[in-house]
């Protein structure tokens, strides 16, 4: 992930990246993508990658859905509910000017599918899911 990725994250709404720090500086990072239904329904369907994703995800659009794309937790702070908390922050944030009737996932691991059916629930968004090629 490098700057110019931020900032075109950032340019779709400035929750789409969230930090936590503490004293000893950064220990939790969560970066999400508003983008239309129709984008993502492609990328559901495996027709187009995550950097595609972005990259097609039109500036000053209305957005309908979320792609929960990263959450990623130093091991000394993870099961204490900080991600789920940024998370559902940026959620509310990127819902005050959206629309947003969905969330996705491409999840890789145990934890980040169940963060997501946590958030789902939660919000009470509809929660869909890519899965991982074999």
């Amino acid at each position: 992930m490098n700057g110019n990725v931020i900032q075109q994250l950032k340019h779709l709404h400035p929750a789409t990246v969230s930090e936590y720090k503490d004293k000893n500086g950064p220990a939790v990072w969560i970066l999400l993508i508003p983008t239309t239904t129709i984008l993502m329904n492609q990328f559901l369907k495996k027709n187009i990658s995550e950097q595609q994703l972005l990259d097609l995800t039109p500036v000053h659009s209305r957005f309908q859905s979320i792609y929960l794309c990263s959450a990623m937790v130093l091991p000394e702070y993870r099961g204490k509910g900080i991600a789920k908390r940024l998370t559902l922050e940026a959620i509310e944030s990127i819902q005050k000017e959206h629309d947003i009737d969905s969330l996705f996932v491409w999840p890789f691991s145990k934890e980040g599918s169940g963060l997501a059916e946590g958030l789902s629930k939660e919000t009470g968004l509809k929660l869909f899911k890519r899965e991982l090629s074999v």
